[in-house]
């Protein structure tokens, strides 16, 4: 029999059962399926996969059903790919509890919950030094991507009626919008969604794998409806340069008229920056910032689902963006892409504002930072990785000082500001003496241990170079970051010790068995330590 280009596992598996499926003729219930697939303790039956079962299982049942399948799952802990926060204290975990049955829209219904979604708000502009903490607005989303679509979306308006009373076509040539080509896809799909020309700027080296402030007013004219300015690139951690952007656009606007405001994208670093480096200029302290958002459920410690969008007044939010509802006995306000949202999200994030308060969210930050610059240093000194991030280096300012001769810890401000994102790839010594190594086997080296650490391509312009990325959270301790080099440090020596591409293959089953690790020496037998194996499973002792 010839082999099959693809066998479909589903099918392999239904007729590989011990009888057939036999159906009845009219309920079409197979005769052959017991009730509930975890009714005994050992029931074989599984449930149909993808249509409703005639019946339905027990809620015990289906919970361990559906908890055995989960454990095929990464552990969030060793996740060290996404930026979504995922640990909260016990307190926060009960008060999301208690009212994950809340709707956040029933504001007639739960007042009370409506008054901690407008303190978050006024929380959030007068961190981001809005003029007015209480003239700001804005509104819980479910997230930056949803923040976005909104920030664009009023950016966009406003455009068009500046265009409207100046009697000039809003369709030819039509709006247009500049980003950098390190932008999150968030920010493309308000483009695509919204019908606005999305102008990628390239990226470079040069530029810190991030937008080039110079390069992009090469992109700006009069149809061009805002700027996108990312703190926090997605593929290096980078914050693009608001201030420098701001000035550019000011002296644009004394040269030709033409107004074009900035929408910053703190998706991470909104609920970062503010605590690592307040001295850094990025938010609505300049006039060019018409709108921020960022997702409390990055590193504002929250768990998924809520972000956040705040105007720095209400004149950069056009009114019939706004819609007045009369639901549930009550007049509304919304403007937001979502109706209906759950309040749980809001009322953590609001326990974290109150709970950690500003130097909370300081001490995470600054942890979050001395842990990345750990790893980045590990990394770079092995000669086997390269740093693309830049936060372990010190500003080019910032010499030798009395606390580099007697051993006191640095200050933030002596280093690159930036998230706590690591992105590494192998150093151009190591791909000249080992060509043949693919920096995609780290990855899958590292899953068959348990770490999550993405391998990828950089943003267009620069695809050709690809990059390892590790997210620094808040429960990334250093116990961990010693781990990890440990992980990496071992793998990456196996792969240059075998004697062939296939090794990558074989390493797989190595886990941690190897004791060369410095936690697997320490109260350990040494090999030959014991009597010989007779062979059998049950060892001598």
């Amino acid at each position: 029999m010839a082999l099959s280009k693809h066998i479909n596992a589903d099918r392999l598996v239904q007729d590989s059962h011990d009888k057939k499926s036999k159906h009845h003729k009219l309920t079409g219930i197979d005769s052959n399926t017991i009730h509930h697939s975890y009714g005994a303790r050992y029931g074989t039956q599984p449930l149909p996969k993808y249509h409703f079962s005639s019946k339905g299982i027990d809620a015990e049942s289906a919970y361990q059903l559906i908890h055995d399948e989960l454990a095929l799952d990464g552990s969030p802990v060793l996740n060290l790919a996404s930026f979504v926060h995922t640990w909260m204290p016990a307190q926060a975990d009960k008060l999301m509890q208690e009212n994950m049955t809340k709707n956040l829209i029933d504001t007639d219904e739960y007042p009370a919950t409506q008054h901690i979604h407008t303190r978050c708000i006024s929380i959030l502009a007068d961190l981001w030094h809005a003029p007015s903490a209480k003239q700001a607005i804005g509104t819980a989303t479910t997230g930056s991507s949803e923040a976005i679509q909104l920030g664009g979306l009023a950016m966009k308006r406003i455009w068009q009626e500046k265009r409207k009373a100046a009697g000039k076509s809003i369709h030819e040539p039509g709006p247009n919008i500049v980003m950098g080509a390190n932008a999150q896809v968030a920010l493309e799909k308000f483009a695509r969604y919204f019908e606005v020309e999305c102008r990628l700027v390239p990226i470079s080296v040069e530029s810190k794998y991030h937008l080039d402030p110079k390069k992009a007013m090469e992109y700006v004219d009069e149809n061009t409806i805002g700027v996108f300015v990312i703190l926090g690139s997605t593929y290096t951690g980078h914050y693009e340069p608001v201030k420098e952007m701001s000035d550019l656009l000011d002296e644009y606007e004394a040269k030709t008229g033409y107004s074009v405001p900035i929408h910053v994208d703190g998706a991470s670093g909104g609920f970062f920056a503010p605590f690592a480096t307040p001295q850094l200029e990025w938010d609505f302290k300049l006039p060019r910032v018409v709108s921020i958002n960022t997702s409390g459920h990055k590193f504002g410690l929250v768990y998924v689902g809520v972000g956040w969008v705040v105007w720095r007044d209400q004149a950069h939010l056009p009114k019939d963006l706004i819609f007045e509802l009369h639901y549930l006995g009550s007049v509304e306000y919304s403007f937001s892409l979502n109706f209906s949202r759950p309040a749980a999200p809001i009322i953590a994030q609001y326990f974290n504002l109150i709970h950690l308060g500003f130097e909370g969210y300081r001490n995470v930050a600054l942890d979050d930072l001395r842990n990345a610059r750990l790893l980045s240093r590990a990394l770079e000194n092995s000669g086997y990785y390269t740093v693309l991030s830049d936060i372990h280096r010190k500003h080019s300012s910032a010499g030798a000082t009395i606390k580099d001769v007697v051993g006191i810890d640095d200050d933030v401000t002596d280093y690159e500001a930036g998230l706590p994102v690591v992105s590494f790839r192998f150093s151009d010594d190591f791909k000249k003496s080992y060509p043949e190594i693919q920096q995609k086997w780290i990855q899958t080296l590292l899953r068959a241990r348990g770490w999550i650490v993405p391998n990828y391509e950089l943003a267009p312009d620069l695809q050709q170079i690809e990059i390892l990325r590790v997210v620094v959270r808040e429960n990334m301790t250093e116990v961990l970051v010693d781990r990890l080099v440990s992980d990496l440090m071992e793998i990456t020596e196996q792969l240059t010790t075998a004697d062939s591409p296939m090794h990558a293959l074989n390493d797989l089953g190595h886990g941690h068995s190897s004791s060369s690790k410095t936690e697997h020496t320490h109260g350990r037998l040494e090999k030959g330590a014991g009597s010989t194996s007779s062979g059998t499973y049950a060892k001598q002792c």
